[in-house]
Parts: C-alpha cells; sequence; structure tokens
C-alpha cells in the first residue's frame, strides 16, 4: 500500500508539472521563528501557516482539527469534540511541541502530556504558525519538536462587530460574538465563544455499536480581551487576557475489569488563564520589548483512585531587543525568567533562567539569487534540572537562475525536561527520569507549488510511557520511563498545491514516518505515512465548494507493531460556503461523508458522518 500510495501522489504531481509560483509568502509575517515578525520567504526554518481564509472556509471543528491537515502531523483522538487529543509531529508526541496562544504559553506545568489542544476552539484566529524541528535554541524546553503559536485576531480601524452560529449533529451548538474598536491612539477587542453538545460516547470497545452506549458531552466557554494604548510616537502598551472554561463528560475507568466503562460518566472541570502584558518601544538604534505572561491551569477531577486536582501555574517575564544593521540583517537578543509551579496534589515547582541570542543575514546577488543565514544559541539554567546550552543554524537559498527554485537547511539541538507528573504521580511516576536531548535537521527542496523535506531527529533518553498488561492482554498500569539509548524519528514529507483548472485548488501533503528506539522497535501510535488532501472550487459566483480529508497508513497501539491496528483507512469531509452579501454568509458543512468507521486510539470513538449549518455576519 505504501508504495502504491506514493507512486500515485508523485503521478499527480507530474501531471501538473506546469508550475506557478506561490505569491502568498510575499503576503504572511511569521513570528514564531525568530520571536520577530518576518517575511514567510525570509525564514530558513520549515514553516507551516494555516491563515484564517482557510479556517473560515473549511470550518474546522477545533484547533487540532486544523493542524492535522499539515503534513507531519498525527492526531490519537479519545472521543469527540472536547476529549482528550495526542498530537505526533513528526513522531514527536505533544509535550514536546511548545504551544503558545498569542506568545502565551499554554503547555500546562501540572499535566503530562504538554497542551490541551482539545480545548481550543477555531473562532477568532488570525492564523495558526507551525515552526517545524528543534527550536529549543530559540525557545528553550518544550520545542523539541517545533513550535506552534495561535494568534488571535487583531482589531481593525474603526468600529466592528461580529456574530456566528452554528447547529448540527449531536446536538451540538456553536456562539460567537466579538466587538472591537481601533483609532490613532488605542484599540480595544473583546470575543466571546460558547459550544455545547451532548456528544457521544468517548469510549466505545472496537466493533461495537456508538447507539447502544451513553453520550459524553462537552461545553466550552472561551472569552478574549486584548487592548492597545499608544503613548506617543516611539512606545507602546498591549495585553492580552483568555479564559478557557470547560466542562466534559467522560467515561470512567473500571478496576474491576480493568477497562473503561463506556456507560459510566464523570464531569472534567477545567479553567485555563493567559494574560500578558508588553511594552514596546522603537528608536533609530533598536526595538525593544519589556514583557510579563502568566498562564494558570485547574483541572477538577472526581476523588477516586486515579483522578485528582490539578493546578500548574507559569509566570514568565523578560525583555528582547532587535538591532537591526545593514541591508537587510538584525540580531536580537534577550534574555527570561520563568517560575514554574505545581499547587494540587505534587506540591513542587522550579524556576528558569535564560539568555538567548540570535543573528540573521540576508545576501542578494550570491550565485545568482538571495541567500539567507540565521544562527542561535540560548542557554538555560535550571534550579531543579541541569542547565542546558542549545543551538540553531538555518541556510537558505532562492535561485536566481532557476525561477521558483528555493533549497534550505537548518540544523538544532532542543531539549525536554520531565514534568511533575512525570517524577512525581503515584501511579504512573518516575523520580529518576533524566531530561531529553534532541539533535535534528532537515533539509528541504521547493520549487514553485512543490516542496520536499527530509527530516532526521535522533532523542538520547526519550520518555514513553510503558503500559504493563496482564496474561489475557488486559492493561493494568504503568510507568513512565527513559527509553535507552538513542530514538531516530526520520521521514519525509512532500506538499504541492496548484490551480488544476480556472477556479479549482487542489492541495496535497504526504508524509512518510520511520519512528523507531534505540533496539528498532517501531514506537506506538505513530501513522508510519499519511496523505492529506484538499480540493477547492470557487468557480459558481459567491459560492465556494471543498472536499478535504486524509488517508492514515499502518498505526498500531502497542510498540513494535503490537496491538490493534488503528490504521488504514480514509475520511473526507464536504464543506460549502454562500457569501449572501458583503454583511452575511451561511455555510455547511458534512464530516465524515462515508459514514467510515474508525478509531484512532484503540477503544475510543471517533465521530460517524455528522452535519452541520451556520451563519455568519459582520459589521
Amino acid at each position: 500500500m505504501k508504495h502504491t500510495v506514493l507512486y500515485n501522489l508523485f503521478s499527480i504531481l507530474l501531471l501538473n508539472s506546469h508550475l506557478i509560483a506561490d505569491e502568498k509568502l510575499e503576503d504572511i509575517s511569521v513570528i514564531t521563528a525568530s520571536k520577530s515578525p518576518q517575511n514567510l520567504q525570509n525564514i530558513t526554518s520549515n514553516t507551516e501557516v494555516i491563515t484564517a481564509t482557510e479556517i473560515e472556509e473549511r470550518h474546522y471543528n477545533d484547533i487540532s482539527d486544523a493542524i492535522n491537515s499539515l503534513s507531519g502531523v498525527d492526531i490519537n483522538s479519545n472521543g469527540g469534540l472536547g476529549q482528550n487529543s495526542s498530537l505526533y509531529l513528526r513522531g514527536f508526541d505533544t509535550n514536546k511541541v511548545l504551544v503558545l496562544i498569542d506568545g502565551i504559553r499554554y503547555n500546562d506545568v501540572s499535566s503530562l502530556s504538554g497542551a490541551a489542544f482539545a480545548h481550543l476552539m477555531i473562532k477568532n484566529i488570525e492564523q495558526i504558525e507551525v515552526i517545524k524541528g528543534a527550536q529549543s535554541g530559540i525557545w528553550g524546553a518544550d520545542a523539541s519538536a517545533g513550535v506552534i503559536n495561535i494568534i488571535s485576531k487583531k482589531a481593525k480601524e474603526g468600529f466592528y462587530i461580529n456574530a456566528s452560529q452554528e447547529h448540527g449533529s449531536f446536538e451540538t451548538s456553536k456562539t460567537h460574538a466579538g466587538i472591537s474598536y481601533k483609532n490613532d491612539r488605542f484599540y480595544l477587542k473583546a470575543s466571546h465563544n460558547h459550544i455545547s453538545t451532548n456528544g457521544f460516547s468517548s469510549v466505545a470497545p472496537r466493533g461495537s455499536n456508538l447507539d447502544s452506549f451513553e453520550d459524553d458531552g462537552y461545553e466550552n466557554d472561551t472569552t478574549s480581551l486584548k487592548a492597545g494604548f499608544q503613548i506617543n510616537a516611539t512606545n507602546k502598551i498591549d495585553i492580552a487576557h483568555t479564559i478557557i472554561d470547560t466542562d466534559t463528560k467522560a467515561d470512567p475507568y473500571d478496576s474491576t475489569i480493568y477497562a473503561f466503562d463506556p456507560n459510566g460518566q464523570y464531569d472534567i472541570e477545567s479553567k485555563t488563564k493567559l494574560s500578558s502584558i508588553n511594552f514596546n518601544h522603537v528608536d533609530s538604534f533598536n526595538e525593544v520589548n519589556l514583557f510579563a505572561k502568566q498562564s494558570t491551569f485547574e483541572r477538577y477531577y472526581p476523588q477516586d483512585a486515579f483522578s485528582q486536582h490539578f493546578s500548574g501555574e507559569t509566570k514568565e517575564y523578560g525583555v528582547t531587543s532587535k538591532i537591526p544593521y545593514g541591508e537587510e540583517h538584525f540580531v536580537l537578543w534577550g534574555g527570561e525568567y520563568k517560575d514554574f509551579e505545581d499547587r494540587g496534589a505534587i506540591d513542587k515547582s522550579y524556576d528558569n533562567k535564560a539568555f538567548f541570542i540570535s543573528n540573521h543575514n540576508k545576501f542578494s546577488g550570491l550565485l545568482g539569487g538571495e541567500t539567507i543565514v540565521t544562527e542561535s544559541l540560548r542557554q538555560d539554567n535550571y534550579s531543579a534540572f541541569d542547565n542546558k546550552l542549545t543551538g540553531k543554524i538555518g541556510l537558505k537559498h532562492i535561485h536566481g537562475s532557476i525561477e521558483g527554485l528555493t533549497t534550505s537547511i537548518n540544523y538544532g539541538t532542543a531539549y525536554n525536561v520531565p514534568t511533575h507528573y512525570h517524577l512525581y504521580d503515584p501511579f504512573s511516576g518516575n523520580s529518576s527520569l533524566n531530561a531529553e536531548d534532541t539533535k535534528g535537521y532537515d533539509i528541504t527542496l521547493a520549487y514553485k507549488d512543490l516542496k520536499l523535506t527530509y527530516f532526521n531527529n535522533n532523542i538520547n533518553n526519550m520518555i514513553e510511557y510503558q503500559s504493563n498488561y496482564d496474561a489475557n492482554g488486559n492493561w493494568i498500569g504503568g510507568n513512565f520511563e527513559n527509553v535507552n539509548g538513542e530514538s531516530k524519528l526520520k521521514g519525509f514529507e512532500v506538499a504541492y498545491e496548484k490551480e488544476i483548472i480556472d477556479n479549482t485548488l487542489l492541495s496535497l501533503n504526504y508524509t512518510n514516518l520511520d519512528a523507531k528506539d534505540r533496539e528498532g522497535n517501531f514506537l506506538a501510535r505513530r501513522a508510519d505515512e499519511s496523505l492529506k488532501f484538499s480540493l477547492d472550487y470557487y468557480g459558481i459566483d459567491k459560492f465556494h465548494l471543498g472536499l478535504n480529508g486524509e488517508y492514515i497508513g499502518e498505526r498500531y497501539e502497542r510498540p513494535n507493531k503490537q496491538g490493534t491496528q488503528t490504521g488504514k483507512y480514509t475520511i473526507a469531509n464536504f464543506t460549502s460556503n454562500y457569501q449572501v452579501d458583503k454583511h452575511m454568509s451561511l455555510y455547511g458543512k458534512v464530516v465524515n461523508i462515508t459514514d467510515k468507521y474508525y478509531q484512532t486510539a484503540d477503544g475510543y470513538s471517533s465521530s460517524p458522518r455528522a452535519i452541520y449549518g451556520g451563519m455568519k455576519l459582520n459589521y
């Protein structure tokens, strides 16, 4: 199957060999790659951006649904909307990805799994920036696989209001309302999103009928506030505050049968608060940002043998200075202080002090084109772990002799410190865990609308959950361990986007992943290949019609291709949009149009065919 999918993909690419330049690169600005805005075509790092237009046309259910459309991404979901989701980026699991919301850290210090993607809703998003590869040389810990920065929409000049309403299967309702005002002295923007759904059972033994189990509902209220004040021509202040309040119904673990009960139910309540204040100063010499950020996480579970109250907080203070020199060169340096505190049943804390510096150069005329070079170095000093020195270097050349040809290479080092949960959880913790160390590189060849990337990462002391099973194959617990020696995550990605006929846009991306531990055993829950696709048609006045989906190759529940096969399926979704006038639009979507039965994680359900429709208003 692997060779068939790859052959078909390249056949399509060859049939559409008359490629055209991607003009969108000139219009997209990215912050995350260097902690400073840069044009996408001037970034050496392997970077993908999901724009507001894509989000609004495809009507993704949540952030993880949107990110799953990218190459190198594999999502395992434990049920429907609001249920826990695990993201694998180039084979790295979720807690190896640093997730930011408007630059504020979203990784939960009290959690074993990093960022809770399940609670990130898709409204009010300007763009999602995904920087792949080892990024600790810029961002520090938790960036071994890369960085995802979710950037909310900014206030536009004048007064605006917007609203939307969606209804659909499983008695799902989504409501959004926003208001903003901006003039040359200040701006204010507020939005609120409410989601409620009866959902479907999160736990369902493989092959069973979902209708025979009770539903697991979900509610989410997300409120965001952004404001800023222009003090004078060179100084301004920006503040942001977001509250994510959720209530999830889930299925409890029954220790008498060593399994989760699909007809049981309990509540999981969580509240996340993300806040930041930034002072920006610009003069003829440099641009300075002074900032303070805070992330707090509260999660409440029923008081049974496996659950407790989790409470975590991260405070961050820092400064950056960007100093331009020459025509298109700059140095960015800065320092940060972070305090990580777990205030739940695990009462632990540690702090981190860091200094970092990056240099960016762009040279014109070399080899008849443009050459971009970036170097980054960062020193992190910890109160509870070994200090770390990490770095990154990137080289990109935009060829002048062959129009549309670009080549780039990146190399970086990274690390992940174990969380308090990894270390001290009474059921699965291991206080002897060491930090993971990663060395990785990627090489990219891009020709107009076609991009090929090879990536290779070596991880020393990878932290993995090791499950234990009884003689009958039933799960009986487990604990976290460092996988001895060097694990290897390598593979390649192919991405292609082309207007194949008038008003019809085809997008494809293919990922082939080889993820193994030191002994050569395949790591669990990683698909060995995937093909993501979308076809968008704009040929009917005021209409947009879209088809998107994915094929997932072999994926097994346990290491070394043991346990249940959870891959080898294809799903597709349909979307339609109608622009009534400049203020109103209507849309509809069908999820899993063929009603394909599949599970991304063994024993956890995935959505059957579902239908949704909505309306958006803008004034």
